[in-house]
C-alpha cells in the first residue's frame, strides 16, 4: 500500500559511535523522523497517515496566516483559496499537498524540489528546494527559491517541527524563547498589533515548563545568533537554531498529540521568516526579482 505521503527518504550519519537518522517525505518534503543516538528530536507519525497539525511540514511561499486570504498587487485585490476554512484564512502556503522530486542524494543528505504554478491569489511562478543533511548531533534544513517569473514575487518560508526530547513527556520540558515581542492577535488568530513581552505571560526567556503554556502565538525580536531551547528534567536539551533571517517564531501547544491523535501534549516551534499575514503587513516579506535566488537555513541540535 502506497503511502499518503509518498516515498520517504532515509538519511543518516554515524561518526564514531554516535548516529544520527532522519526520515523525509516525498509530498510537502516533511521531517517525518529525527533522531540522534536512538533519541527522538521531533514527534513522528504513522508512515500510513497524513502530516497530522502540520507536522514537518514545508510552509512556502508564506508560513501561518493571510487574512481572508485576500491581499492587494498593485491595486489588483487577489484572493488566495481559503485552507483553514472555520476561520477564513489561507493557511501555510502552497506545498501542503504537493510531491516534491528528488534532486540529489546522498547517504548523509537528500535535496528535494517543488514548482509553485501561478494560481488563485498567487500569479507568479517558484522554483524551490529543500535541502535536509543529518549532522553529529542533529540536521541542517536549507531552502532555496527562484523566481521563475517575469515579476517581482513575495515569498516568505516557514517549517513546522513538533519538538522532544526521546519519550521524556512534553509537559514536563521547559521552553525558552529568545525572543522579546509577542504578536498579538484576534480570535481568527490574525494579526492585530505586537507588544514588548517583559511582564507578560509571554516572556519566556528565562524558560517556562511548557505544562504551564497554551500557545499559539508567533513571537519577533529574536537576536542574532539566539537560538530557543526545549530542556528535560535530566539536563539534556533540543533546541530550534535558524538563519537570523528567521525573525519570527510561532509556537504552537497542542493538547493532541501528532503521533497518535490521543490527548497528549506536543509542542511546535516553528521557524518563520515572515509573520502572519505578511502579504498584507509587509512584515519580514521579501521579494524577489525575476531570476533571483534566494537561500535560507535552519536547524535542530541536541545536547546534554
Amino acid at each position: 500500500m502506497s503511502s499518503p505521503t509518498g516515498e520517504q527518504f532515509t538519511i543518516s550519519r554515524t561518526t564514531g559511535d554516535r548516529q544520527s537518522r532522519a526520515i523525509i517525505t516525498e509530498v510537502a518534503a516533511g521531517l517525518r523522523v529525527l533522531e540522534v543516538d536512538g533519541v527522538a528530536l521531533v514527534e513522528t507519525y504513522p508512515e500510513d497517515s497524513v502530516p497530522p497539525y502540520g507536522s514537518g511540514i514545508v510552509l512556502v511561499p508564506w508560513p501561518n496566516r493571510i487574512e481572508d486570504g485576500r491581499w492587494v498587487l498593485a491595486g489588483v485585490p487577489q484572493q488566495l483559496d481559503l485552507t483553514e476554512p472555520t476561520r477564513h484564512n489561507a493557511i501555510h502556503g502552497l506545498l501542503r499537498q504537493t510531491a516534491y522530486r528528488l534532486l540529489e542524494r546522498s547517504e548523509e543528505s537528500v535535496t528535494l524540489e517543488a514548482t509553485v504554478y501561478p494560481q488563485h491569489g498567487y500569479p507568479f511562478q517558484l522554483d524551490t528546494t529543500v535541502r535536509y543533511e543529518v549532522t553529529d548531533d542533529g540536521i541542517t534544513v536549507t531552502h532555496g527559491i527562484r523566481n521563475a517569473g517575469t515579476a517581482p514575487a513575495p515569498v516568505a518560508v516557514g517549517a513546522h517541527p513538533y519538538l522532544c526530547v526521546g519519550d521524556v513527556p512534553v509537559s514536563d520540558l521547559v521552553l525558552t524563547l529568545a525572543a522579546s515581542t509577542h504578536i498579538d492577535v484576534d480570535d481568527r488568530l490574525n494579526p492585530t498589533g505586537v507588544t514588548d513581552v517583559a511582564g507578560t505571560r509571554f516572556d519566556l526567556r528565562g524558560g517556562v515548563p511548557v505544562r504551564e503554556l497554551s500557545l499559539d502565538d508567533g513571537f519577533g525580536g529574536v537576536e542574532p545568533g539566539a537560538t530557543h531551547r526545549l530542556t528535560a528534567p535530566d539536563g539534556r536539551w533540543v533546541e530550534l537554531v535558524r538563519d537570523d533571517e528567521f525573525d519570527y517564531t510561532q509556537v504552537f501547544t497542542n493538547p493532541v498529540h501528532p503521533r497518535d491523535g490521543v490527548l497528549g501534549l506536543a509542542i511546535a516551534v516553528e521557524p518563520m521568516s515572515a509573520a502572519a499575514n505578511a502579504f498584507n503587513s509587509g512584515d519580514g516579506l521579501r521579494w524577489l526579482d525575476p531570476g533571483e535566488h534566494w537561500s535560507i537555513s535552519w536547524g535542530i541540535r541536541t545536547g546534554s
